[in-house]
């Protein structure tokens, strides 16, 4: 599927009469059911030449017996300006974002989030050949037909579109991953997470449909996760984004009785979820005399699964969600650089001190008295006492990578919980959103910032790197986690997934 290229290679205005038939793009067909695009030639109120394209259904069996319908028409185009097609672009992503499953209690009203300025996607339209932007757009007209299709259309029309159209081309996540990149970038964080939402919405769809055996899959998850890392001002940054379904399964599940109905209803609620993280790291570059030193710390890791869903009742599965249960961070150069001379970390393994009190008692009587002010009576106590955190902190090198790593456990006991599937079964994470020793925010996030985990990593570059800029590695692995919060289900499990990305390390010295 190739739109764009066909939408770019429409006839000019003067080589394009009113009369002539409309051009028309087969966008699916099945039989006798066709998925079609349509741009038609029309003139407005002086004469100016414009563009409008439709959305048509033909072939379907509607109620009124009409097999034509037509879904969506766009605003017209100028078909005579530089850039003719920029408010078709426009009208599709903000029709995009106006109807993502944002939560309910955002702090971002809706009406607001579909305002997007018209500057920073001209300038990605400029920046990029015709080519390039194709797989792009594609992306985007895919998100929008999704709500017309599946939404607004009957439902052969729906699995039509899942299966020839959203199936084929799930390739346009990936491929387009660098324009994608500069269009979250340029549009902000709102505009951003309601987009990826977007996505998420419409692949938790896609991989119900298909099942759970394409989730997982080589090629398959790779298409299926998003993810992006940038420098500036002094902070490295990944963010990613996977729809739950589409991580790995992390436990085998060994013995997980069989599903009540119940529970599917349960998996149901939670195929709607996506995980969202946000990856900070603060670096600074100095020069010695000899060396260049860098040095990296946590600035902020947040993870946040949010429910892909539309109002805050969901049969009664409202804090039924998954969980951070494993976090791994790394960054470092990138794979055979010769230019780093050593890596120090800057925290020992945990070697926790316990303390110990001990109380014993002792009982006897002076002589044959059985008087009780001739008793000697004497008490001695043992007990140990430790402090448990819900999050272990470590650090660990791999190469010139240095590793971060935070492992959720059992405050009682110290266990780690993604390791051991019995602690899902028996149910111990329940009411894990509430509490005085909660591990998890109210709404299901973990945000870990420098006052947590500050402890600063450094590298020793040879001082020949000067003056240029490096490409550094940046990556994260994340394990999510599901036992019952507020309902009864015997359903248990741990899924992951994981991103990595370079970033630049500009070594230019100040006032250069």
């Amino acid at each position: 599927m190739d739109i764009w290229s066909w939408i770019y290679e429409l006839p000019s205005s003067n080589e394009w009469l009113e009369s002539d038939s409309p051009p028309v793009f087969q966008l699916a067909t099945e039989k006798d059911k066709f998925i079609l695009l349509k741009a038609e030639r029309t003139s407005g109120s002086n004469a100016e030449a414009l563009v409008t394209f439709s959305v048509c259904l033909e072939g379907f069996n509607y109620p009124s017996q009409n097999p034509n319908k037509t879904l969506w028409v766009s605003d017209p185009c100028p078909i005579s300006e530089d850039k003719p097609f920029l408010p078709l672009l426009l009208q599709l992503l903000q029709e995009i974002i106006a109807r993502a499953p944002i939560s309910y209690d955002t702090t971002c009203p809706r009406s607001q989030l579909q305002k997007l300025k018209p500057e920073p996607v001209s300038w990605i339209l400029d920046s990029h050949s015709p080519e390039s932007f194709s797989l792009f757009f594609n992306l985007v007209f895919l998100c929008r037909l999704f709500w017309l299709c599946v939404c607004d259309a009957p439902a052969d029309a729906g699995s039509l579109y899942m299966e020839s159209l959203l199936g084929p081309n799930l390739d346009a996540l990936s491929s387009s991953k660098h324009v994608l990149r500069m269009f979250l970038t340029s549009i902000g964080v709102d505009g951003e997470l309601c987009f990826m939402r977007t996505l998420g919405y419409m692949l938790a769809k896609w991989l119900i449909l298909r099942g759970e055996s394409v989730a997982g899959v080589g090629k398959a998850q790779l298409r299926l996760g998003f993810s992006y890392a940038t420098e500036s001002l002094g902070f490295w940054s990944l963010k990613g984004y996977a729809p739950v379904l589409s991580m790995t399964r992390a436990n085998k599940q060994e013995y997980s009785p069989l599903l009540e109905a119940k529970d599917f209803v349960l998996k149901y609620a939670l195929a709607h979820q996506q995980l969202e993280a946000v990856i900070q790291l603060e670096y600074t570059v100095g020069f010695c005399e000899s060396f260049i030193q860098v040095t990296a710390r946590v600035d902020n890791l947040r993870f946040h699964v949010s429910k892909l869903g539309f109002g805050n009742n969901n049969n009664g599965y409202d804090e039924e969600r998954h969980f951070p249960s494993r976090i791994r961070v790394w960054v470092g150069p990138e794979i055979g650089a010769t230019y780093v001379a050593g890596l120090s970390l800057g925290r020992s393994t945990d070697n926790p001190q316990r303390e110990v009190e001990t109380q014993r008692v002792v009982k006897g009587n002076f002589g044959k008295s059985k008087s009780s002010s001739s008793t000697l009576q004497a008490t001695a106590r043992t007990s140990t006492r430790t402090t448990m955190k819900n999050w272990k902190w470590e650090q660990d090198a791999e190469g010139n990578a240095a590793v971060f790593e935070a492992v959720l456990c059992d405050n009682t006991n110290g266990d780690e919980v993604f390791t051991g599937d019995s602690y899902m079964k028996d149910g111990v994470f329940r009411k894990r959103y509430s509490g005085a020793v909660r591990a998890f925010n109210k709404t299901g996030s973990v945000v870990f910032a420098r006052d947590e985990y500050g402890e600063e990593v450094k590298w020793r570059l040879s001082r020949e790197m000067e003056g240029s800029v490096l490409k550094w590695r940046m990556g994260g692995k994340v394990w999510l986690s599901y036992s019952p919060c507020n309902v009864q289900s015997s359903y248990f499990e741990t899924r992951c997934v994981d991103w990595c990305d370079e970033v630049d390390l500009p070594l230019i010295p100040p006032g250069k």
